[in-house]
C-alpha cells in the first residue's frame, strides 16, 4: 500500500502560497463553527521522523484561536502512566465539546515505534489494534470528528533530512538516536506502518496517506482533508436523525434470563458468626496486601445496587484493614459539565488506580445503563451501544492486568421500604434518604428490568458480577470481601 504512492507530487511555491492562505483561513472560520455546535475534533499526525509534522502543526495553529485547541506531543509513556492501560493517559488528553485536539504523534507509537524497540512484544499487538479500534469507533459514535494522517517519506528522503538537521545546531536537538533507528530499519517500520494501517482504517476512522516528499504538498493535502473531514462532520450534525426515548420497560420477556430472581435472600448470619467470617476474611485481604504492591497488581472493585442496600457498610469493611495508602473510594453522582463534555467513559478512566492500588467505585460506568436508561438522560441508541463499549472498556483493563470485581447489592422492596423507614427516624442517618430514592423506588420495575438485561449482557468470563445478597448486611459484607480475596488469590495463580 504504502509503497504505491506517488513520492515525486510535488507544489510549486506559488499554487502552494494560495492555497495554503485560503485553507488556513476556511480553518479559522470553521473553528468558530465547530465551537458554536460543540463539535469536539480530533486531529491525528503520524509519520516518519523529519517528516514535517512540527512545521505544519505551527503553520496550523498560526491562523487559529488558541484558546480553541491543544496540541499533544506523545513521548514514551513515563513510569506512572506506565502503571495503567496504555490508553488511559489518551483519554484523559481528550478535547471537550467544541475544542480541537492535535496529537503530534499517538496511542499508534504503541504499535509503530514501541513495537519496533521491542518495548511492545508482537503477541500484543492484534490485541492493542482491536482496542484503538474499539477506542476510535466509540469517540466517533459519540459526535467526534476525527482525521488520522500518515506521512510519508521515501527511504532516501528520510536520510537527507535527518542529516541536515544534525548539521544544523539550531535543530539538531530535534534529532533522536529513535529517528536514526527508523532510518536503519526502514523496511521494517515500513512493514509495521503498513500493517498499521490496514489494521487499523476502519470505516469510523479512516486514514489519510500523504505522499510526504515535497512538504509543500504534504501540508496543502493534510490540511484540505481536514477541512473537508470538519465540513463533512458539520453536515452530519444538519441531517441527524432526533435522538428516539423509548417508554422504559417494565416487564421482562418471557424468554428473557432473571438473574436477579435467582438470587437467595434468605442468606444470612448469626451476630457471633458474622465477626468469626469477617475477622477471617479481613486478615486474608491484609495477608494479600502486600503481594499486590509487590507485584504491581491493581484491583478495582465496582459496587452497584439498589438504593439502601448496604454499598456503604461493604465498603467500609472492605477497607478497614487495608493501609489508607494503598486504596482510594471514588463516589460518582450525575457528571458535572465537564464531564458531559466528554464521552461517558472519561471521567471514569481518569480515576483508574495504578499498579499496585486497590480502587473502589461506589457507581460505576453501569449509570450508562441503568439510571441514565430508566430516567431518559441517555437516548435509546447510546445506552443499547453503551453494552459493547462497556464490555470492551473492562476486556481492556483485565487484559492490562487488572483484578475486576463487579459486586451487585440485592434486596427485596420490603427490606428496602424498611431501611427507607430507619432512615427517615434516625437523625444521624437521615442524610442518606432522599427524595430521588422515594422517586426510584416507585420506579422498581424498570429498574429491576434494566439491572437484570445490564446482568446478562456485560458479564463476561474475564469481568463476571457477583449478585450479593443483601437483605442481611452481615452476610453481605463477609460475601463481598471473601469474593475480592478470591479473585486476588485466582489472578495470581494464573498469572
Amino acid at each position: 500500500m504504502l509503497d504505491t504512492l506517488d513520492l515525486t507530487l510535488s507544489l510549486d511555491k506559488e499554487s502552494y502560497k494560495t492555497q495554503i492562505e485560503a485553507l488556513m483561513k476556511e480553518l479559522r472560520s470553521l473553528q468558530q463553527t465547530c465551537r458554536d455546535k460543540k463539535l469536539p475534533i480530533i486531529i491525528v499526525l503520524e509519520g516518519w521522523a523529519a517528516a514535517g509534522k512540527g512545521g505544519l502543526v505551527k503553520k496550523m495553529v498560526g491562523y487559529m484561536d488558541p484558546r480553541g485547541f491543544t496540541v499533544h506531543p506523545i513521548w514514551p509513556p513515563t513510569n506512572e502512566e506506565s502503571r495503567y492501560p496504555f490508553l488511559r493517559r489518551f483519554w484523559q488528553k481528550l478535547p471537550p465539546q467544541g475544542s480541537i485536539g492535535i496529537f503530534y504523534h499517538s496511542w499508534y507509537t504503541h504499535v509503530l515505534e514501541e513495537r519496533l524497540f521491542g518495548r511492545v512484544s508482537e503477541a500484543e499487538v492484534p490485541m492493542a489494534m482491536r482496542q484503538i479500534n474499539a477506542f476510535e469507533r466509540q469517540l466517533v459514535d459519540d459526535g467526534v470528528a476525527m482525521a488520522k494522517f500518515w506521512i510519508h517519506l521515501s527511504k532516501k528522503e528520510l536520510k537527507q533530512r535527518l542529516k541536515k538537521s544534525s548539521e544544523d545546531e539550531l535543530e539538531a536537538w530535534r534529532v533522536r538516536p529513535e529517528d536514526w533507528k527508523q532510518a536503519k530499519n526502514y523496511d521494517t517500520y515500513c512493514t509495521l506502518a503498513e500493517e498499521m494501517v490496514i489494521h487499523t482504517g476502519t470505516g469510523s476512522a479512516p486514514w489519510t496517506l500523504v505522499e510526504g516528499d515535497c512538504k509543500r504538498w504534504a501540508r496543502v493535502k493534510v490540511l484540505s482533508t481536514m477541512v473537508a473531514s470538519i465540513k463533512e462532520a458539520l453536515d452530519r450534525l444538519h441531517i441527524q436523525v432526533p435522538p428516539v426515548f423509548t417508554t422504559p420497560q417494565n416487564h421482562l420477556e418471557p424468554t428473557e434470563p432473571n438473574p436477579l430472581a435467582a438470587v437467595n435472600l434468605k442468606s444470612a448470619f448469626a451476630s457471633d458468626d458474622y465477626k468469626i467470617q469477617l475477622r477471617h476474611q479481613q486478615a486474608n485481604l491484609g495477608q494479600l496486601q502486600q503481594t499486590l504492591y509487590q507485584q504491581q497488581i491493581p484491583i478495582l472493585a465496582l459496587f452497584e445496587g439498589w438504593d439502601a442496600a448496604g454499598k456503604g457498610g461493604a465498603i467500609k469493611r472492605l477497607t478497614d484493614i487495608l493501609d489508607p495508602r494503598s486504596y482510594e473510594v471514588n463516589t460518582f453522582a450525575a457528571p458535572t459539565d465537564e464531564e458531559k463534555a466528554h464521552h461517558y467513559l472519561w471521567r471514569f478512566w481518569r480515576r483508574l488506580p495504578p499498579a499496585g492500588k486497590l480502587g473502589v467505585f461506589d457507581r460505576s460506568w453501569y449509570g450508562r445503563v441503568l439510571v441514565e436508561r430508566v430516567e431518559g438522560f441517555a437516548t435509546e441508541l447510546e445506552w443499547r451501544r453503551a453494552y459493547q463499549e462497556i464490555n470492551e472498556f473492562e476486556e481492556q483493563l483485565t487484559s492490562a492486568g487488572y483484578v475486576l470485581v463487579k459486586f451487585w447489592l440485592h434486596i427485596d422492596q420490603e427490606e428496602q421500604l424498611k431501611r427507607f423507614q430507619e432512615r427517615q427516624d434516625n437523625p444521624y442517618k437521615l442524610h442518606k434518604l432522599t427524595e430521588e430514592d422515594w422517586r426510584n423506588r416507585e420506579k422498581w420495575p424498570l429498574y429491576e428490568v434494566a439491572s437484570n438485561q445490564m446482568i446478562q449482557r456485560t458479564h463476561t468470563p474475564n469481568a463476571p458480577w457477583t449478585l450479593v445478597a443483601a437483605n442481611d448486611k452481615y452476610y453481605a459484607r463477609v460475601k463481598v470481601i471473601e469474593t475480592v480475596v478470591e479473585a486476588i488469590r485466582h489472578h495470581l495463580k494464573h498469572r
